[in-house]
């Protein structure tokens, strides 16, 4: 999977980077790793998402990002 990061998105390019992060499959815990953030800002940037998108759950957000261009299989 690739993140391509678009500039027109809706989603900042932090949150475009956690969508990735979500699809791989990490926990909360997992993508503050990565990121060098703390677990709270995580959920932060989760909630933000969600509230942008209209989605749901984290299953729906890697759909949007594959319907929007964010996501791309290899």
């Amino acid at each position: 999977m690739i993140l391509t990061i678009d500039q027109e998105s809706s989603l900042t390019v932090r949150e475009q980077q956690i969508l990735y992060h979500i699809a791989r499959g990490l926990s909360n815990r997992g993508i503050a790793a990565r990121l060098a953030l703390s677990e709270q800002t995580v959920k932060v940037h989760l909630a933000n998402m969600i509230a942008k998108t209209g989605c749901d759950n984290r299953a729906a957000l890697v759909a949007y990002g594959f319907e929007t261009g964010v996501l791309r299989a290899q």
